[in-house]
Order: C-alpha cells, then structure tokens, then sequence
C-alpha cells in the first residue's frame, strides 16, 4: 500500500486530446502544481492537432511519461475505439497505478472500463463538459446519457464541474450522489496576470476619445451562440460608434459569419482573429467580454476575463450563473436574445464607474473561488481520500484474515 511504504501515488490521466480548450488546461495545471514529491504522474492522451505552447512544453517535459495513442480520438471509430481501449488496457494493466483519473468523454468511457478491468482500484472521471441536452439532439443527447450511465458503474468518483453538472447528474440519474464531487475549474493566475500595477493603471478611467473593445472568446459552433454575439454587435453599433467588437476562435461558422459581417459594411468594426495562442493578452485589453453560448459547462475564458478585471455579459445556461455574479461581477441574460445582450452591453458602455466597479468585483471573485491554488488543493484531497479509503479496507482485510 502508498501509506505502507510512504512511496509517491501514482496516478494516470487519461485525456482525448490535448488541443486548445478548458480539459487540457486543468490537466495540466495538475501536472504543474500537484506536489512532486508526493504524486507521480503519467499523461496518457489521443490525437492532438493544436496544443498550446504551454502544452508542447509539458509534452516535452514529460519525456516517457507522456503516452500518445493516435487510436484514441474525438469522433466515433468502433476500429480505433477498440485498437485504443485494449492499448489503454495494455497500459494500465503493466504498470499498476493507485488512481486513474479520466478526462472528457471518449477517453472517460474507454478508460474507465479499462481501468476497472485491467484491476485499478481508484478510478475518478471529470466531464469537462455539458453533453445530457444542447450539443446532439434529442437521440443524440438519450444515447450521451445512457453512454455515461453505463460508463458511471466504472468508477469510484465523478467530478463536476459546477452544482449544475452535480444536479443534472443526478436528475438524469447518471450515479448516485455520493459518487458526485465538485470541484471548480482554477485559473493560474500569476500567468494570467501582468504585475499588480500595470493591472491596475491600464483599468484606469478612459479618455474622451477612448474605442471601447468588446469580445467573444471561443469555437465558432452552434452551440456557442456567435451569431447573436454579431447580431449584439450590430445593434450596439447603430447607438455607439466608438466600439470594436473582437472574435476570437474559429470553426465551421467562421466564413458564414465574415462574409455577413463584410456584406453588412461592418468589417472595420466587427474584427475576425482566428486563433490566438495570446488569448490572455487579447482579454486583457477588453472593456467587456461575452459569452452568447446555448450551452456551456463552465465557461473558462469568462473566469479568466473577470480575473483580468473584465466584467463578462453572459447567457445565462449551464454553468454561467456560478461564474459570472449577476449584477456583481456582470450581467446575465436570456440566451438566443441578441436586443438582451446588446442592452447589457450598452448599460456597461454608458457607466464606466459601473464597468470598473464590476472589473474589481469579478477579480476577488476569482481569486477566492476559481484559482489554481484552490482547485489544485481539492484535487489533492480527493487523490488522498480515495488512497486513505483503500488503506482502510485494506487493513479491514487483513483484520479478518488475521481472526481467521
């Protein structure tokens, strides 16, 4: 046992793919802050076709410890599901892990059972997303819940993400409660953050002739809502001209989306980015960031705006309202409601001592709740309270055979 020979606890992540986005940013958060010296960690991940520069250098840090399976992908392949479970099988059963901790979907569902069956006696699974209703139809979404129903029965532990995801687990009767444990995503904020005092002077009051920058970080799919974001923005600038609005992402909406936006004559005022490997500094100059999603389990680029001080406009689905305080650190509104989200807007625009008020409000509220310092700390306890409950059981064990 870990506690009888005082070794590290040995842990395995295992993840879909380690592209941009809010699961491979806590997966290695975990791998950067998690104590060395008490937590030996191994990252078993699919096909990654955009990484971070942050992640490339964890990758290459890892060395052996980093394990690719191209078989483990996104999409539904019964030849690479079943080439990349028995690989994860292969894996987990030579080289004993204490825990396994999956990730996202395909990688929970192939390895957990994979866990379970290759013997590991701690098995933990985080959603990092909000798949029950919103992304997949009405089959779709039956066929997402029975898939996680099934899958629930191999393990020990579910994270979520937010008290959403914990009832929504529950009222779709997923797993018992007691499997559920939530722990909120954690923001690193000493990368996040320039010094103190150049934070706060850039959010000092704005000149006479100040351009208010607005923006919308994320995919550009259905289900993150961009299209009301531009018909916000249309609305917004028929009132105030002196604001930018800014998208950052890309995805299969992108050229549908410029060319209205080119045919509207706005293209000098609603800017395109693609992809930016510098979202951090692109949220540091927004006056206002927006999140018109239908769907979203967390929202992590609204937790790093209000860390920045940006007050966030938001629809108010899934996770949002545990993020964004409405009427604190911003407002919420209805989703699929454009005129909604343009009167937030302009209510933000017109009050700058309201918009700053906000700025300060939302980075307290993300240092107290939604640090990396916090969510690193849960995770720790989480890893140790199931090694001390295999410890117990284990000693129970051997109480028995020693009556015997």
């Amino acid at each position: 046992m870990v506690t009888e020979c005082n070794r590290k606890i040995r842990i395995a992540h295992i993840i879909t793919r380690m592209d941009r986005g809010g699961a491979p940013d806590i997966v290695r958060l975990l791998f950067e802050k998690l104590p060395p010296d008490e937590f030996d960690l191994t990252l078993i991940y699919g096909r990654t076709v955009c990484p971070s520069e942050r992640t490339k250098a964890l990758l290459r840090e890892l060395g052996q410890r980093a394990v690719l399976i191209p078989s483990l992908r996104r999409d539904v392949n019964a030849f690479y599901d079943l080439k990349a479970f028995f690989n994860i099988f292969i894996i987990l059963r030579k080289s004993k892990f204490d825990i396994v901790h999956t990730h996202t979907a395909k990688a929970g569902a192939l390895g957990r059972v994979a866990a379970k069956m290759a013997g590991v006696r701690n098995v933990v699974y985080s959603l990092h997303g909000h798949d029950f209703y919103g992304y997949f139809g009405y089959w779709g979404s039956r066929a997402v819940v029975w898939a996680e129903k099934i899958a629930s029965l191999f393990c020990d532990k579910i994270h979520a993400l937010t008290e959403l995801e914990k009832k929504d687990l529950i009222l779709f009767n997923i797993c018992p409660e007691y499997k559920i444990e939530v722990i909120y995503s954690g923001v690193d904020l000493d990368l996040l953050r320039p010094s103190q005092q150049i934070l706060d002077n850039f959010k000092q009051g704005p000149s006479k002739d100040k351009t208010y920058q607005v923006g919308m970080v994320g995919r550009l799919e259905p289900v993150k809502g961009p299209r009301y974001f531009i018909d916000a923005a249309e609305i917004v600038l028929k009132q105030k001209s002196n604001v930018k609005f800014m998208v950052v992402g890309d995805g299969v909406l992108k050229d549908a989306l410029q060319k209205r936006v080119m045919d509207s004559g706005l293209a000098e005022k609603i800017i395109f980015t693609g992809w930016r490997e510098d979202v951090n500094s692109i949220l540091f100059t927004l006056d206002i960031l927006v999140l018109p999603s239908l769907n979203e389990a967390v929202g992590r680029s609204a937790l790093e705006a209000q860390g920045l001080g940006v007050p966030v406009v938001a629809a108010n689905v899934g996770g949002l309202p545990e993020v964004v305080k409405d009427g604190v650190t911003g407002f919420l509104v209805e989703p699929k409601d454009p005129a909604a989200l343009a009167g937030a807007l302009i209510k933000l625009l017109n009050d700058d001592n309201k918009r700053r008020e906000m700025g300060q409000a939302a980075r307290g509220w993300v240092d107290e709740k939604f640090s990396d310092r916090v969510m690193v700390e849960k995770f720790e306890g989480l890893y140790k309270k199931l090694i001390n409950r295999e410890q117990k059981s284990e000693d129970r064990r051997q109480k028995t055979e020693d009556r015997s």
